[in-house]
């Protein structure tokens, strides 16, 4: 799932979190939210190395969401 040579896309938190779903689509990995929820049912979406399903998952500062050529890391 997580590919080692894909460039990290840096996203800056404006609160305290942002629900998973809507991280993948903020961050142009998916282009609807609806296709960020199936990517995540499928679990090929993986927070701070470990596999994550629940699609409101909420995301803080710190953390690192990895999947098949992309790597997130929240600030």
């Amino acid at each position: 799932m997580n590919d080692a040579k894909a460039p990290a896309i840096t996203f800056e938190l404006d609160g305290d979190y942002i629900p998973l779903c809507d991280l993948l689509k903020f961050c142009q990995i998916t282009d609807s939210g609806g296709a960020a929820k199936h990517l995540i049912a499928e679990g090929r979406v993986r927070v701070d190395g470990r596999v994550e399903l629940r699609k409101a998952c909420k995301i803080r500062a710190g953390q690192v969401v990895t999947g098949e050529g992309y790597t997130i890391r929240v600030v």
